[in-house]
Protein backbone atom coordinates (compact mmCIF):
# COMPACT_ATOMS: atom_id res chain seq x y z
CA UNK A 1 0.00 0.00 0.00
CA UNK A 2 1.29 3.14 -1.13
CA UNK A 3 2.10 5.93 1.55
CA UNK A 4 1.03 9.31 1.31
CA UNK A 5 2.73 12.12 3.06
CA UNK A 6 0.65 14.58 4.62
CA UNK A 7 2.15 17.63 2.71
CA UNK A 8 0.79 15.43 -0.54
CA UNK A 9 -2.04 14.36 0.76
CA UNK A 10 -3.36 18.16 1.73
CA UNK A 11 -2.21 19.13 -2.20
CA UNK A 12 -4.22 16.12 -3.64
CA UNK A 13 -7.01 17.32 -1.60
CA UNK A 14 -6.66 21.25 -2.97
CA UNK A 15 -6.62 20.06 -6.11
CA UNK A 16 -9.33 17.81 -6.23
CA UNK A 17 -11.47 20.90 -5.02
CA UNK A 18 -10.11 22.95 -7.33
CA UNK A 19 -7.62 24.88 -5.48
CA UNK A 20 -4.68 23.85 -8.48
CA UNK A 21 -6.11 26.41 -10.70
CA UNK A 22 -5.44 30.09 -11.14
CA UNK A 23 -8.86 31.83 -11.47
CA UNK A 24 -9.96 33.28 -14.30
CA UNK A 25 -8.84 36.46 -15.53
CA UNK A 26 -12.61 37.75 -16.72
CA UNK A 27 -15.31 37.16 -15.44
CA UNK A 28 -15.95 33.67 -15.44
CA UNK A 29 -19.44 32.63 -17.56
CA UNK A 30 -21.84 29.63 -16.79
CA UNK A 31 -19.31 27.39 -18.54
CA UNK A 32 -17.22 27.86 -15.87
CA UNK A 33 -19.12 28.45 -13.00
CA UNK A 34 -20.88 24.42 -14.53
CA UNK A 35 -17.01 22.95 -14.23
CA UNK A 36 -16.45 23.99 -10.83
CA UNK A 37 -19.64 22.97 -9.80
CA UNK A 38 -19.05 19.78 -11.32
CA UNK A 39 -16.41 19.10 -9.74
CA UNK A 40 -17.29 19.86 -6.09
CA UNK A 41 -20.68 18.18 -7.18
CA UNK A 42 -23.02 20.13 -4.90
CA UNK A 43 -23.75 23.29 -2.74
CA UNK A 44 -24.40 23.53 0.64
CA UNK A 45 -27.73 25.60 1.55
CA UNK A 46 -27.61 27.75 4.50
CA UNK A 47 -29.92 30.24 5.73
CA UNK A 48 -27.43 32.14 7.40
CA UNK A 49 -27.08 35.68 5.53
CA UNK A 50 -24.31 37.99 7.99
CA UNK A 51 -22.08 37.72 5.25
CA UNK A 52 -23.80 36.14 2.15
CA UNK A 53 -25.83 33.01 1.96
CA UNK A 54 -23.53 30.28 1.96
CA UNK A 55 -24.28 28.88 -1.27
CA UNK A 56 -22.83 31.87 -3.16
CA UNK A 57 -19.39 31.44 -1.41
CA UNK A 58 -17.61 28.03 -2.66
CA UNK A 59 -18.10 29.43 -6.62
CA UNK A 60 -16.56 32.45 -5.21
CA UNK A 61 -13.42 30.80 -3.45
CA UNK A 62 -12.60 29.23 -6.52
CA UNK A 63 -13.33 31.88 -9.28
CA UNK A 64 -13.30 34.42 -7.73
CA UNK A 65 -15.96 37.20 -8.05
CA UNK A 66 -18.84 35.80 -10.76
CA UNK A 67 -22.48 36.89 -11.69
CA UNK A 68 -24.40 35.92 -8.47
CA UNK A 69 -27.36 36.23 -10.82
CA UNK A 70 -25.88 33.35 -12.98
CA UNK A 71 -25.98 30.99 -10.46
CA UNK A 72 -29.55 32.54 -8.82
CA UNK A 73 -30.91 31.74 -12.62
CA UNK A 74 -29.43 28.12 -12.82
CA UNK A 75 -31.12 27.46 -9.43
CA UNK A 76 -34.69 29.06 -9.61
CA UNK A 77 -34.57 30.55 -13.22
CA UNK A 78 -34.54 29.52 -16.19
CA UNK A 79 -32.97 27.04 -18.23
CA UNK A 80 -32.82 25.00 -14.75
CA UNK A 81 -29.46 24.08 -14.51
CA UNK A 82 -29.81 22.62 -10.84
CA UNK A 83 -32.34 21.38 -7.91
CA UNK A 84 -32.22 21.44 -4.27
CA UNK A 85 -32.38 17.91 -2.55
CA UNK A 86 -31.34 17.40 0.66
CA UNK A 87 -27.60 15.73 -0.41
CA UNK A 88 -24.81 16.59 1.95
CA UNK A 89 -27.65 19.17 3.84
CA UNK A 90 -30.23 21.04 1.70
CA UNK A 91 -28.18 21.36 -1.14
CA UNK A 92 -27.99 22.71 -4.41
CA UNK A 93 -26.91 20.16 -7.54
CA UNK A 94 -26.68 19.82 -11.16
CA UNK A 95 -29.59 18.30 -12.43
CA UNK A 96 -27.96 14.78 -13.73
CA UNK A 97 -27.39 14.00 -10.32
CA UNK A 98 -31.15 13.85 -9.77
CA UNK A 99 -31.55 9.96 -10.59
CA UNK A 100 -28.54 9.18 -8.57
CA UNK A 101 -30.98 10.49 -5.34
CA UNK A 102 -34.31 8.50 -6.54
CA UNK A 103 -33.13 5.70 -3.94
CA UNK A 104 -33.31 8.38 -1.25
CA UNK A 105 -36.71 9.71 -2.45
CA UNK A 106 -38.20 6.19 -3.05
CA UNK A 107 -36.89 5.07 0.59
CA UNK A 108 -38.26 8.23 1.67
CA UNK A 109 -41.76 7.41 0.32
CA UNK A 110 -42.14 4.76 2.59
CA UNK A 111 -41.18 6.68 5.49
CA UNK A 112 -37.23 5.38 6.13
CA UNK A 113 -34.09 7.63 6.49
CA UNK A 114 -36.45 10.69 7.28
CA UNK A 115 -36.52 12.62 10.50
CA UNK A 116 -39.07 10.89 12.75
CA UNK A 117 -41.62 13.89 12.86
CA UNK A 118 -42.20 13.17 9.01
CA UNK A 119 -42.55 10.08 9.40
CA UNK A 120 -46.62 9.55 9.90
CA UNK A 121 -46.94 11.31 6.35
CA UNK A 122 -45.88 8.17 4.73
CA UNK A 123 -48.04 6.32 6.79
CA UNK A 124 -51.45 7.37 9.06
CA UNK A 125 -51.29 11.10 8.24
CA UNK A 126 -50.36 10.11 4.60
CA UNK A 127 -53.77 11.53 3.10
CA UNK A 128 -53.27 15.12 4.39
CA UNK A 129 -49.39 15.18 2.65
CA UNK A 130 -51.55 14.41 -0.20
CA UNK A 131 -53.90 16.18 0.27
CA UNK A 132 -51.51 19.36 -0.15
CA UNK A 133 -50.09 17.88 -3.19
CA UNK A 134 -53.25 17.95 -4.94
CA UNK A 135 -53.79 21.51 -3.73
CA UNK A 136 -50.30 22.18 -5.54
CA UNK A 137 -50.86 20.47 -8.76
CA UNK A 138 -54.73 22.09 -9.08
CA UNK A 139 -53.49 25.76 -7.50
CA UNK A 140 -50.06 25.99 -8.50
CA UNK A 141 -47.10 26.67 -6.41
CA UNK A 142 -47.27 27.22 -2.80
CA UNK A 143 -44.97 28.05 0.45
CA UNK A 144 -45.28 27.11 3.73
CA UNK A 145 -46.40 30.08 4.67
CA UNK A 146 -49.49 30.37 2.69
CA UNK A 147 -51.22 27.68 5.15
CA UNK A 148 -50.63 29.55 8.34
CA UNK A 149 -53.24 30.25 9.65
CA UNK A 150 -54.51 33.76 10.49
CA UNK A 151 -52.83 35.37 14.02
CA UNK A 152 -55.57 34.21 16.85
CA UNK A 153 -57.25 31.61 14.57
CA UNK A 154 -56.83 28.28 14.29
CA UNK A 155 -57.80 26.03 11.14
CA UNK A 156 -57.26 22.52 9.66
CA UNK A 157 -53.12 23.45 9.56
CA UNK A 158 -50.89 24.66 12.18
CA UNK A 159 -48.13 25.99 10.22
CA UNK A 160 -45.40 23.55 11.50
CA UNK A 161 -48.04 20.62 10.56
CA UNK A 162 -47.91 21.98 7.07
CA UNK A 163 -44.16 22.50 6.73
CA UNK A 164 -43.58 19.18 7.82
CA UNK A 165 -46.17 17.69 5.39
CA UNK A 166 -44.23 19.86 2.50
CA UNK A 167 -40.88 18.68 3.59
CA UNK A 168 -41.54 14.87 3.50
CA UNK A 169 -43.47 15.49 0.07
CA UNK A 170 -39.86 17.05 -1.14
CA UNK A 171 -37.66 14.28 0.86
CA UNK A 172 -40.23 11.85 -0.95
CA UNK A 173 -39.51 13.38 -4.51
CA UNK A 174 -42.84 14.68 -5.66
CA UNK A 175 -42.34 18.48 -5.61
CA UNK A 176 -39.11 20.58 -5.20
CA UNK A 177 -38.07 23.59 -5.06
CA UNK A 178 -39.72 26.24 -7.66
CA UNK A 179 -38.15 29.30 -6.33
CA UNK A 180 -37.26 31.13 -2.60
CA UNK A 181 -39.04 34.46 -1.84
CA UNK A 182 -38.89 36.57 0.92
CA UNK A 183 -36.48 35.86 3.67
CA UNK A 184 -35.49 32.69 1.58
CA UNK A 185 -38.73 31.03 1.87
CA UNK A 186 -39.15 28.15 -0.32
CA UNK A 187 -41.83 27.89 -2.69
CA UNK A 188 -42.64 24.22 -3.69
CA UNK A 189 -44.07 22.94 -6.84
CA UNK A 190 -44.59 19.68 -8.43
CA UNK A 191 -41.08 17.70 -9.41
CA UNK A 192 -42.73 17.61 -12.98
CA UNK A 193 -43.01 21.50 -13.31
CA UNK A 194 -39.45 22.21 -12.20
CA UNK A 195 -37.29 19.53 -13.11
CA UNK A 196 -36.84 19.23 -17.31
CA UNK A 197 -38.71 16.14 -18.55
CA UNK A 198 -35.27 15.37 -20.49
CA UNK A 199 -33.74 14.80 -16.65
CA UNK A 200 -37.11 13.17 -15.34
CA UNK A 201 -37.00 10.33 -18.46
CA UNK A 202 -33.56 9.57 -17.43
CA UNK A 203 -33.21 5.92 -16.17
CA UNK A 204 -32.98 4.98 -12.44
CA UNK A 205 -30.23 3.46 -11.88
CA UNK A 206 -30.58 0.41 -8.20
CA UNK A 207 -29.67 2.12 -4.86
CA UNK A 208 -26.21 -0.14 -4.91
CA UNK A 209 -25.46 1.92 -8.97
CA UNK A 210 -26.82 5.25 -7.21
CA UNK A 211 -24.35 4.89 -4.33
CA UNK A 212 -21.06 3.80 -6.09
CA UNK A 213 -21.43 6.92 -8.77
CA UNK A 214 -22.18 9.14 -5.47
CA UNK A 215 -18.87 7.73 -3.92
CA UNK A 216 -17.16 7.96 -6.90
CA UNK A 217 -18.34 11.83 -7.11
CA UNK A 218 -17.22 12.35 -3.57
CA UNK A 219 -13.93 10.73 -4.10
CA UNK A 220 -12.95 12.64 -7.31
CA UNK A 221 -14.15 16.15 -5.04
CA UNK A 222 -11.90 15.03 -2.18
CA UNK A 223 -9.37 13.39 -4.19
CA UNK A 224 -8.21 10.96 -0.76
CA UNK A 225 -10.34 10.62 2.01
CA UNK A 226 -11.26 8.22 4.35
CA UNK A 227 -14.35 5.88 3.99
CA UNK A 228 -16.05 8.52 6.39
CA UNK A 229 -15.23 11.39 5.05
CA UNK A 230 -16.27 9.72 1.73
CA UNK A 231 -19.74 8.51 2.89
CA UNK A 232 -20.06 12.05 4.55
CA UNK A 233 -20.10 14.04 1.36
CA UNK A 234 -23.62 12.49 0.46
CA UNK A 235 -24.63 11.24 3.90
CA UNK A 236 -24.70 7.82 2.99
CA UNK A 237 -25.10 5.45 5.84
CA UNK A 238 -22.12 3.31 6.91
CA UNK A 239 -23.25 0.13 6.05
CA UNK A 240 -24.02 0.91 2.53
CA UNK A 241 -21.37 3.02 2.26
CA UNK A 242 -19.03 0.48 2.94
CA UNK A 243 -20.40 -2.24 0.63
CA UNK A 244 -19.44 0.49 -2.10
CA UNK A 245 -16.32 1.23 -0.95
CA UNK A 246 -15.38 -1.72 -1.97
CA UNK A 247 -16.59 -2.43 -4.53
CA UNK A 248 -14.98 0.92 -6.20
CA UNK A 249 -11.93 -0.49 -4.98
CA UNK A 250 -12.01 -4.17 -6.84
CA UNK A 251 -12.73 -1.91 -9.93
CA UNK A 252 -9.81 -0.01 -9.58
CA UNK A 253 -11.65 3.42 -9.27
CA UNK A 254 -10.64 3.43 -5.60
CA UNK A 255 -7.02 2.92 -4.32
CA UNK A 256 -6.10 2.52 -0.69
CA UNK A 257 -3.32 3.96 0.49
CA UNK A 258 -1.50 5.55 4.11
CA UNK A 259 -1.55 8.92 4.86
CA UNK A 260 1.30 9.58 7.19
CA UNK A 261 -0.39 11.04 11.11
CA UNK A 262 -3.90 9.57 9.86
CA UNK A 263 -4.82 6.74 11.62
CA UNK A 264 -7.39 5.35 9.27
CA UNK A 265 -6.88 3.88 5.97
CA UNK A 266 -7.21 6.23 2.91
CA UNK A 267 -8.53 5.76 -0.88
CA UNK A 268 -7.12 7.46 -3.52
CA UNK A 269 -9.31 8.39 -6.53
CA UNK A 270 -7.56 6.84 -9.29
CA UNK A 271 -8.00 9.99 -11.32
CA UNK A 272 -6.28 12.69 -8.70
CA UNK A 273 -3.75 14.91 -9.77
CA UNK A 274 -0.66 15.14 -7.82
CA UNK A 275 0.47 18.22 -7.71
CA UNK A 276 4.20 19.70 -6.54
CA UNK A 277 2.50 23.07 -5.13
CA UNK A 278 -0.76 24.91 -4.58
CA UNK A 279 -0.81 28.56 -4.80
CA UNK A 280 -4.48 29.39 -3.51
CA UNK A 281 -5.60 32.43 -2.11
CA UNK A 282 -9.08 32.20 -0.56
CA UNK A 283 -11.60 32.29 2.24
CA UNK A 284 -14.05 29.44 3.05
CA UNK A 285 -17.39 29.80 4.16
CA UNK A 286 -18.22 27.50 7.23
CA UNK A 287 -20.11 24.76 4.87
CA UNK A 288 -17.55 24.88 1.80
CA UNK A 289 -16.99 21.59 0.71
CA UNK A 290 -12.94 21.35 1.66
CA UNK A 291 -13.62 21.97 5.41
CA UNK A 292 -17.38 21.71 5.79
CA UNK A 293 -16.23 17.98 7.97
CA UNK A 294 -14.16 19.57 10.41
CA UNK A 295 -12.85 16.06 11.30
CA UNK A 296 -11.07 16.20 7.88
CA UNK A 297 -10.14 19.87 8.46
CA UNK A 298 -8.35 19.28 10.85
CA UNK A 299 -6.43 15.84 9.79
CA UNK A 300 -5.93 17.98 6.70
CA UNK A 301 -4.38 21.42 7.79
CA UNK A 302 -3.88 20.68 11.35
CA UNK A 303 -7.14 23.44 12.60
CA UNK A 304 -9.65 22.66 14.96
CA UNK A 305 -12.24 24.78 13.32
CA UNK A 306 -15.69 25.08 14.72
CA UNK A 307 -18.78 27.07 14.06
CA UNK A 308 -19.24 29.15 16.63
CA UNK A 309 -22.80 30.83 15.51
CA UNK A 310 -25.05 28.73 18.49
CA UNK A 311 -22.45 29.75 21.09
CA UNK A 312 -23.44 32.16 23.23
CA UNK A 313 -21.05 35.52 22.09
CA UNK A 314 -19.27 35.61 25.52
CA UNK A 315 -17.63 31.74 24.73
CA UNK A 316 -16.61 32.19 21.59
CA UNK A 317 -13.29 32.08 20.32
CA UNK A 318 -13.05 33.47 17.18
CA UNK A 319 -16.58 35.01 15.98
CA UNK A 320 -19.65 34.57 15.28
CA UNK A 321 -19.47 33.80 11.54
CA UNK A 322 -15.91 32.66 11.08
CA UNK A 323 -14.14 31.79 7.55
CA UNK A 324 -10.71 29.98 7.66
CA UNK A 325 -8.31 32.18 4.81
CA UNK A 326 -6.28 29.39 3.18
CA UNK A 327 -2.82 30.51 1.73
CA UNK A 328 -0.64 28.70 -0.55
CA UNK A 329 -1.30 25.30 0.87
CA UNK A 330 -2.26 25.68 4.65
CA UNK A 331 -4.81 27.64 6.81
CA UNK A 332 -2.74 30.97 7.50
CA UNK A 333 -5.94 32.99 9.56
CA UNK A 334 -9.50 32.94 9.95
CA UNK A 335 -11.93 36.03 10.11
CA UNK A 336 -15.49 36.82 11.67
CA UNK A 337 -16.68 38.72 8.67
CA UNK A 338 -20.54 40.66 8.35
CA UNK A 339 -21.72 42.45 5.69
CA UNK A 340 -23.04 45.65 7.08
CA UNK A 341 -25.32 46.46 3.52
CA UNK A 342 -27.12 49.80 4.72
CA UNK A 343 -23.11 51.21 5.73
CA UNK A 344 -21.59 49.73 2.90
CA UNK A 345 -18.91 48.08 4.33
CA UNK A 346 -17.92 44.59 4.73
CA UNK A 347 -16.67 44.30 8.82
CA UNK A 348 -13.95 42.52 10.04
CA UNK A 349 -15.43 41.70 13.22
CA UNK A 350 -12.46 39.48 14.44
CA UNK A 351 -8.77 38.54 12.80
CA UNK A 352 -6.67 35.81 14.19
CA UNK A 353 -3.55 34.33 12.72
CA UNK A 354 -3.32 30.92 12.65
CA UNK A 355 0.38 28.79 13.99
CA UNK A 356 3.49 29.32 11.12
CA UNK A 357 1.63 31.83 8.75
CA UNK A 358 3.53 33.15 5.87
CA UNK A 359 4.53 36.82 7.00
CA UNK A 360 2.56 38.32 4.19
CA UNK A 361 -0.43 37.03 5.29
CA UNK A 362 -1.95 40.30 6.30
CA UNK A 363 -1.36 42.01 2.71
CA UNK A 364 -2.96 38.82 0.96
CA UNK A 365 -5.20 38.59 3.05
CA UNK A 366 -6.24 42.46 2.80
CA UNK A 367 -6.60 41.97 -1.07
CA UNK A 368 -8.66 39.14 -0.68
CA UNK A 369 -11.46 41.15 1.48
CA UNK A 370 -10.94 43.82 -0.68
CA UNK A 371 -11.90 41.78 -3.52
CA UNK A 372 -14.66 39.90 -1.79
CA UNK A 373 -16.22 43.25 -0.59
CA UNK A 374 -16.41 44.20 -4.22
CA UNK A 375 -18.34 41.50 -5.18
CA UNK A 376 -20.82 41.64 -2.86
CA UNK A 377 -21.34 45.52 -3.74
CA UNK A 378 -19.70 46.80 -0.66
CA UNK A 379 -17.62 50.06 -0.62
CA UNK A 380 -15.07 49.33 2.03
CA UNK A 381 -13.39 47.31 4.63
CA UNK A 382 -13.47 47.90 8.01
CA UNK A 383 -11.09 46.16 10.91
CA UNK A 384 -12.94 46.43 14.63
CA UNK A 385 -9.41 46.21 16.11
CA UNK A 386 -10.18 42.72 17.35
CA UNK A 387 -7.37 39.45 17.42
CA UNK A 388 -3.90 39.59 16.83
CA UNK A 389 -4.22 39.66 12.83
CA UNK A 390 -6.00 42.58 13.22
CA UNK A 391 -3.51 45.82 13.66
CA UNK A 392 -1.30 43.88 10.85
CA UNK A 393 -4.21 43.64 9.17
CA UNK A 394 -5.68 47.47 9.64
CA UNK A 395 -2.26 48.77 8.20
CA UNK A 396 -2.29 46.62 5.07
CA UNK A 397 -5.80 47.49 4.35
CA UNK A 398 -4.45 50.92 4.66
CA UNK A 399 -7.13 52.09 7.24
CA UNK A 400 -6.65 55.01 9.84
Amino acid sequence: METLSLPAARRIALAAQGFGEDRPAATPDWRRMGRALERIGLLQIDSVNVLARAHYLPLYARLGPYPRGSLEAAAWGRPRRMFEYWAHEASLLPLDLHPLLRWRMARAERGEGTWNRMKPYAGERRGQAEALLARIRDHGPLAASDLEAPKGQGGWWGWSEAKTALEWLFFAGFITTRTRRGSFERVYDLAERVIPARVLDLPTPDACEAQRRLLAIAARALGVATAGDLRDYFRLTAQDAAARIAELVEAGELVPVKVKGWPQTAYLHRGARRPRRIGARALLAPFDPLVWERARAERLFGMRYRIEIYTPAHRRTHGYYVLPFLLGEAMAARVDLKSDRAGGALVVQNAHLEPDAPAHTAEALAAELATMGAWLGLERVEVSGRGDLAPALTRALGSP
